[in-house]
This record gives structure tokens, C-alpha cells and sequence, in this order.
């Protein structure tokens, strides 16, 4: 991890290494946190944050399901954004807020814990590499299955949850492939360790339903309005295994993968990136910094000082 020189705790920048919790932290013993990825980029305007409003009312949706109230208004979280990159003297860069249940209290009742807030920011390239950006990665369904929506909220981006994609993760990785996919209790595909699926057969698009126990990604649906803005036809329904191989192309999407063409599935070759992939990575890429009117209300331009801290 490249370090950066501040971070944003519960109202206040303190330094990089001075962001600390308590080892008794409930968060730290029970998962008991939620969290967003978010990246900025060197946008045409200046620092541009992607979709940041729609980040923090995930984030605050996800707390909600467990029950926490993030104790800081949403305006407030977005000027700490701005503040941890303009601190840092930071432009594209990876931002991670997380809300999380911390000291006071011990066992599975959990709602008399204070609840603790903090904001990093640092540089982070591609999550699945450059190479991985241009000319795919090959991929391995995972042994293990995606924890269902009457299990635990799949929607949530909940921390304890995410043993389930470090398990995937972890396998796949041993067996010598970039990423996992993995398949929801019926069988069906879901997502990525850490992306949103999609394939594309006969010029339609197609990617797995919030039904399917995925999470509901911010890239996912971005990708989704601008293949619809592109003319293309996208549906979202259940997947069968065997169709990720039959695919004409196949790639994920998420915040930090941003779009990533897959090139095999379990050793089943879909081959370089198709037509279709490249041109919603380019739409993508033009969007994300400020090359494109059509998409120009996702940017959140990094224009506040650092506040004092």
C-alpha cells in the first residue's frame, strides 16, 4: 500500500499512522463494519470524485441494515472525502470510508457500541492489473458459494461478509488465476470476489439480478447506462455456469477493477477483448474524466480546502 500523510477520524485529519482503534474494537472481533471503495480521477476539470453522493447513500444503506447510524450527515462525509484528498495533496486515488462498531462493548449484542467513522484516500492503480485492463485475465469458478440473501444481506457492503470473496479469492489464486467467480446457493452466477459480471452473446448484454445475491455495484449500474446510451440491449437475469463459456465476450466491473475484460473461464478460452468491452472501457474511461458531457453529473469535483485538523 502506497501511504498517504492523513486520514479523516470521526471529524478530524490525523496522521497516516496515528489512525488507530482499539484492539477490543467491536468491528475487529465480529465484522461488524461497512465500508465503500471509491476512486477520484485527474479529470479534464481537476480532481473529479466518481459518483460520490451515490457511494455514501450505499454506505449509509448498508450501516442501516446492521442496524448503525453513520453520525455524520452525508455533506459533511463528502467535504471529509474532499478534505483527505486536498490534505494529501492527492489526484487519481483509491478512497475508502468505513463505518464501523468500535470499543465498549463485547458479544453479539452489539448496539451500544460507539460507532466510528474514518476516511483514507492513497494512489491505487488496477486492482486486476494494466495488463489485465487490456488484454483480459483468465478466471476460475470458485468451490465456494455466494452467501444468499436470506443468510446475510448480499447487498450490503458489510466487512464480515467479505470472508466469503477472501475464501474464493485465496483458492483461485493458488490455482494459478487472476480472479474468482462465484455461483449464488442456486447454482447460478453471481459476482466476482470483489466485481459485477457481465456477458455478452449476440450483441445483447446480459448480468446477474440483484436476486442473485450480488451486490448492487456502482460501476455495475454506470455500465449499465452507458451500454443502453450506446445503444446497446442489456438485460439483467440469471446466469447458468455453462454460459460464461459460451460467451461471445465476458467482463466485470467494479470500483476498483473498474472494466475488465475476462479472457477464459475454468480454462475455456472466450478470447481478447471484443468489440463491445472496449467501447463501454472507452465510454467508461471518457466519463470518468470529464471527456463526456453525457455523464458529467457523476463527477464531484475535489474543490474544498482541508478542513483543520
Amino acid at each position: 500500500m502506497q501511504e498517504a500523510e492523513k486520514i479523516w477520524m470521526n471529524g478530524s485529519l490525523v496522521d497516516w499512522h496515528d489512525a488507530k482503534v482499539h484492539v477490543l474494537s467491536h468491528g475487529l472481533h465480529y465484522g461488524s463494519s461497512v465500508f465503500e471503495g471509491i476512486r477520484a480521477y485527474d479529470a479534464e476539470g481537476g480532481v473529479a470524485v466518481f459518483r460520490l453522493d451515490d457511494h455514501l447513500a450505499r454506505l449509509e444503506r448498508s450501516a442501516a441494515q446492521y442496524f448503525m447510524e453513520v453520525p455524520f450527515p452525508r455533506e459533511e462525509m463528502r467535504q471529509g472525502v474532499h478534505g483527505v484528498i486536498s490534505s494529501n495533496g492527492l489526484g487519481a486515488c483509491y478512497i475508502r470510508p468505513i463505518v464501523l462498531r468500535g470499543y465498549g462493548v463485547m458479544g453479539l449484542h452489539p448496539l451500544e457500541a460507539p460507532v466510528d467513522v474514518s476516511i483514507a484516500a492513497w494512489v491505487w492503480g488496477a486492482y486486476l492489473g494494466e495488463d489485465g485492463l487490456r488484454n483480459g485475465i483468465d478466471t476460475k469458478v470458485s468451490s465456494w458459494r455466494r452467501i444468499g440473501n436470506n443468510t446475510i444481506p448480499a447487498t450490503a457492503k458489510a466487512g464480515g461478509q467479505y470472508l466469503n470473496s477472501i475464501l474464493a479469492k485465496i483458492e483461485t489464486h493458488k490455482a494459478g488465476y487472476a480472479e474468482a467467480i462465484l455461483l449464488n446457493e442456486q447454482g447460478m452466477v453471481a459476482d466476482g470476489s470483489g466485481e459485477n459480471i457481465f456477458v455478452v452473446k449476440d450483441g445483447l448484454i446480459s448480468t446477474p439480478p440483484l436476486s442473485a445475491a450480488i451486490l448492487e455495484g456502482i460501476t455495475r449500474n454506470s455500465i449499465m447506462e452507458i451500454a443502453r446510451a450506446e445503444g446497446y440491449d442489456v438485460v439483467e437475469r440469471d446466469l447458468a455456469r455453462s454460459e460464461l463459456y459460451n460467451a461471445d465476450e465476458v467482463f466485470m466491473t467494479g470500483t476498483a477493477a473498474e472494466v475488465c475484460p475476462i479472457r477464459s473461464v475454468d480454462d475455456h478460452v472466450i478470447g481478447p477483448p471484443g468489440p463491445i468491452t472496449r467501447r463501454l472501457q472507452e465510454v467508461f474511461e471518457d466519463a470518468v474524466h470529464g471527456r463526456d458531457p453525457r455523464w458529467s453529473q457523476w463527477l464531484d469535483y475535489v474543490t474544498a480546502p482541508a478542513p483543520a485538523g
